[in-house]
């Protein structure tokens, strides 16, 4: 909601939001091109609230850009702020920044300079503006600019993230991703799965592209789901500062498949919301053997709520602790994903297909649920 932002295992937030096991997840990254992200969107919840709904433009190569007349407001100030980071206009660039996000950037204008330093270096210019696009995100608009810079062939992105007043509350420029590569596209399921939870939640991350799952670019995770439950198109009541404002909150979390409880950690503590605990991704957990080279990841769990324990054997249904906010995620929501081994962030992962549930109100025999479906357990 990286997060839609940190790694998998975060949170539901990315875009440039909420996953866990990045709903919306935690992982060792490459450090050059992944050095350069200033700073990942600071409220990421509001972009975990609503599917995303690109609206894009190709554009001409930069000198031309600002001329452009009749142009959208906000892709016009995702010009301006793109224009004034790279001429080193600092002052009103951050001016223009709400009080947290230069609270989060160190409370110094001078955090903008040593930034720009380092893209000079190791990207070099700006060669060519590939495209831009707009993603309206709830409450956020994120501003996306694709472009080639002299240094490096890989593309990179300028993100600028802003609320309904046009301040911005994000600021990243980051490769461009892509799905990660994996032998499993054409996987069936051997353990009968089925959607771990009661009543309907929302797939806020799932599917098999980037733009349907930012999952996709990690390989233990290529196939991961962030979940939640949504009313009135929000997953939360009131201002979501409290996790018990989230619809989730506290709901149970079940066996998805019968299995053999390989791992489960319990006592950490669940995170005030759009607070992320990258250094234990998990949270607290449970992983399943499902004795067929198959293992479940359930993560972000309530903490002192995991009900079962090592060695345990599991049925289809069986309570495996409540839904929480614990580990590398912004707000609560149940992250899941199979993958070929039991070690979290060394395995590859498998396209999980459940059996016998509902989605967006038509029965399914065994499918994949895919963002932004409503589903449910027949």
């Amino acid at each position: 909601m990286t997060p839609p932002g940190a790694g998998p295992l975060s949170s539901r937030h990315a875009p440039a939001r909420h996953s866990s096991g990045r709903p919306g997840s935690p992982r060792r990254r490459a450090r050059s091109a992944v050095a350069l992200v200033l700073a990942t969107l600071a409220a990421c919840r509001a972009a975990e609230s609503t599917s995303a709904a690109p609206a894009s433009s190709e554009v001409a190569p930069p000198a031309a850009v600002a001329a452009e007349p009749d142009v959208d407001p906000r892709l016009a100030a995702g010009r301006t702020a793109t224009r004034r980071f790279f001429e080193g206009d600092d002052a009103p660039l951050w001016a223009s920044f709400t009080p947290d996000m230069q609270a989060f950037l160190g409370g110094q204008p001078a955090a903008l300079a040593a930034f720009r330093l380092q893209v000079e270096t190791e990207l070099g210019s700006e060669l060519e503006v590939l495209s831009e696009e707009l993603v309206d995100q709830g409450e956020q608009t994120v501003y996306v600019r694709t472009s080639r810079f002299d240094k490096l062939e890989q593309r990179f992105q300028v993100v600028f993230a802003m609320d309904a007043d046009g301040a911005f509350t994000g600021f990243s420029i980051q490769p461009v991703r892509a799905e990660a590569p994996t032998g499993y596209l054409d996987y069936r399921t051997k353990t009968e799965l089925h959607l771990p939870f009661e009543g309907e939640w929302t797939v806020f991350w799932g599917g098999r592209t980037l733009e349907q799952n930012y999952h996709t670019a990690y390989p233990d995770q290529r196939f991961a789901y962030d979940l939640l439950v949504m009313r009135d198109g929000s997953s939360h009541t009131g201002d979501g500062t409290s996790l018990e404002d989230y619809h989730c909150w506290g709901l149970r979390v079940l066996a998805p498949g019968r299995g053999r409880v390989h791992a489960a950690g319990d006592g950490h503590e669940d995170n005030a919301p759009g607070v992320m605990d990258s250094e234990n991704a998990l949270g607290n957990h449970v992983i399943l053997d499902h004795g067929n080279g198959e293992y479940s990841f359930l993560a972000h769990l309530q903490k002192g709520s995991v009900a079962v324990e090592v060695g345990d054997e599991v049925e289809v249904g069986t309570l495996l602790g409540l839904c929480g906010n614990s580990g590398n995620t912004s707000e609560p929501h149940i992250h899941y994903h199979l993958q070929d081994t039991p070690d979290f962030g060394a395995g590859r992962g498998m396209p999980p297909q459940f059996v016998d549930y509902v989605a967006d109100g038509e029965p399914v025999e065994r499918g994949e649920p895919v963002r932004p479906q409503v589903v449910r357990n027949r």
